[in-house]
Order: C-alpha cells, then sequence, then structure tokens
C-alpha cells in the first residue's frame, strides 16, 4: 500500500468498527434474496428513504443535529456528500441487482479488486507513490480482470462497477471525514437521495407495481428493515474512514469479499469455470502482494523510527 503515517489517536476503535462493518456486508448476499419479489430498484429505494429514517433516530440519541444542520449550510461540504451518495447508490443499485440475480462471485470480485482500485485511487487523486513492488500488484488485478473477460466472452461488468464505485466513495469520505462525523455525514447523503427514492416509491404504488404491501406483513417489515440493515455498517465504514488511513481501510476490506465468494461458491453454488478461478488467482496473488509488501514497508518505518529515538536520546 502507499506509504503512510501511522494512524492516529483511535485507531483501535477505527480497526474494530472496518472489521465489523465488512463482516456484515459480506453477510449481505444471504439477506437480499429475502426481499424478493421486490426489485433491484424498489429495495434501493426502500434502502434510502429507511436509512434516512434510522439516521434520524441516530441523530436525535447522539444529539449530532447541530453538526447535521451545519452541512447544510456548507456548500463544499454538502456537494462533496451527493457526489458521494451517487457514488454509493449506483453501488448499492448495482450490488443487489446482482446478489439477486446470481452473480454473488462477480460481486465478490469486485470487492477483491476495490482494494487495488484504492491504491490507484491514491495515486490519481492523493499523489501517493507507489514502490514497484504495488505497480506489480496492480498489474496482475488487471491481468486478472482481463483473463476473467476472455474467458467468458464479456467484461465483468458488475465486478469492475462496484470497484469504482466503492473505491470512488471511500475515497470522498475519507476527505470529508476528518470534519464530518459518522452519523450526520449519512444522514445527509440519504437526505439528498431521498427525494429521488421516494418519488421511485410513490411511482410504483401508483402503478400498482409495489410490493411493500402486497406481500404481507412480514415482507413490509423486511424492506423496512433495509434502513437497520444498510445504516449500520455504513455508519461504522464512516467512523474507520474518519480514524485510519485510506490505506489501512483498503486492508481490512478483503473480510467482505471473501465472505461473498464462499457464499457465492458453497451456499449459492454458482459455477467456478476454469477462467474464474485463473481471474481469482491472479487477484488473491496481487492481494497477497500487497498485504506483504504493507507489512514489510511498515516494519522498516517502526525500525526507522525506534533507531532515530535511541539515536536522539543518545
Amino acid at each position: 500500500m502507499p506509504d503512510s503515517p501511522p494512524p492516529p489517536s483511535g485507531a483501535s476503535a477505527g480497526l474494530a468498527a472496518g472489521v465489523v462493518a465488512y463482516g456484515l456486508w459480506g453477510l449481505f448476499p444471504l439477506y437480499f434474496p429475502l426481499l424478493e419479489p421486490a426489485g433491484a430498484l424498489e429495495i434501493i429505494a426502500h434502502r434510502i428513504v429507511w436509512s434516512l429514517v434510522f439516521c434520524l433516530v441516530a441523530l436525535a440519541v447522539t444529539r449530532s443535529w447541530r453538526q447535521f444542520a451545519q452541512l447544510w449550510r456548507t456548500p463544499r461540504t454538502l456537494g462533496l456528500l451527493g457526489i458521494a451518495a451517487v457514488f454509493l447508490a449506483v453501488n448499492w443499485t448495482v450490488y443487489v441487482y446482482g446478489v439477486n440475480s446470481g452473480h454473488v462471485v462477480d460481486a465478490s470480485l469486485g470487492y477483491f479488486i476495490n482494494p487495488l482500485v484504492t491504491v490507484l485511487l491514491a495515486v490519481g487523486f492523493l499523489h501517493e507513490r507507489l514502490r514497484g513492488v504495488q505497480w506489480a500488484a496492480l498489474a496482475l488485478g488487471f491481468v486478472a480482470v482481463v483473463v476473467i473477460a476472455l474467458g467468458h466472452g464479456t467484461m465483468p461488468w458488475i465486478a469492475v462497477v462496484l470497484a469504482l464505485s466503492f473505491g470512488l466513495y471511500g475515497l470522498i469520505k475519507s476527505r470529508v471525514g476528518g470534519h464530518v462525523e459518522a452519523a450526520p455525514g449519512l444522514a445527509a447523503e440519504t437526505a439528498l437521495l431521498t427525494p429521488v427514492a421516494a418519488g421511485y416509491w410513490i411511482w410504483l404504488s401508483v402503478q400498482g407495481s409495489s410490493t411493500f404491501a402486497a406481500h404481507g406483513g412480514w415482507h413490509a417489515a423486511a424492506l423496512a428493515s433495509t434502513g437497520i440493515v444498510t445504516a449500520v455498517p455504513l455508519l461504522l465504514f464512516g467512523a474507520a474512514t474518519r480514524r485510519l488511513p485510506l490505506s489501512v481501510v483498503g486492508l481490512i476490506q478483503y473480510l467482505t469479499p471473501t465472505l461473498q465468494f464462499l457464499i457465492g461458491v458453497a451456499v449459492q453454488h454458482e459455477t467456478m469455470s476454469p477462467a474464474r478461478w485463473a481471474g481469482f488467482g491472479l487477484v488473491w496473488a496481487a492481494l497477497l502482494v500487497l498485504v506483504v509488501d504493507s507489512a514489510w514497508n511498515r516494519r522498516v518505518q517502526v525500525l526507522q523510527a525506534r533507531a532515530a529515538a535511541e539515536a536522539a536520546g543518545a
């Protein structure tokens, strides 16, 4: 990963929040099929509206209304959160479509690729410098996508869109996270998306296509639960990005695709062709290179800091 300073105080809490968030996301392929026969767009509309409701409750409990109100008086920050919200909505929609259409493995590939995308974004937008080994890892990731595309005759677009959309979302959150708490930030994002989501929900109801009240109380409750299921890991993710360097966040996100991949193969019994195995093997090799290189570089930094401290005290 790109060189980064030692984690700030509160890094332990940030690490715990990140692990729980990514663990919950990893179990999502078991959750979204329970919301059928609702389609992906209807599910996303409910996710947005009910997430806003949950966030407003969270603001009341944490007494964070002042910062939430302040965001609406800060055009630049609100604009960044609006852009983040768009990337988040794209990510949600593609993910739900992928999971409910039998492409859990492709979704997992997207989140395996995401750390590589995070590194590229750190170079392109944060002007961080990469070592040669890291460039080699990125090259392996690119070759992996090409291998899978050639083996299946089509680009794994679900994986690519998920990786790019969530990588850009994480980048923006890391830029505003230093002065925006998790709950007010997510509340602002969902509030910006709610007019469109509520409008679509109303349109479905008028057309008689809404499943919310057409399949019993359990289905309605399940759709309403998307607020809690969505907001909790996102709030934890927001807390993690505020306390950890972007490169560290990129490391712990391996937990999500690992769980998703296991669910796709062992539970959903999706087919793994030779091209898929080869592509995933290259991605895993790339991630292993990144992890080993990051651990080695971190050790070198610690030893250098220790040597400097000893020299200063001599």
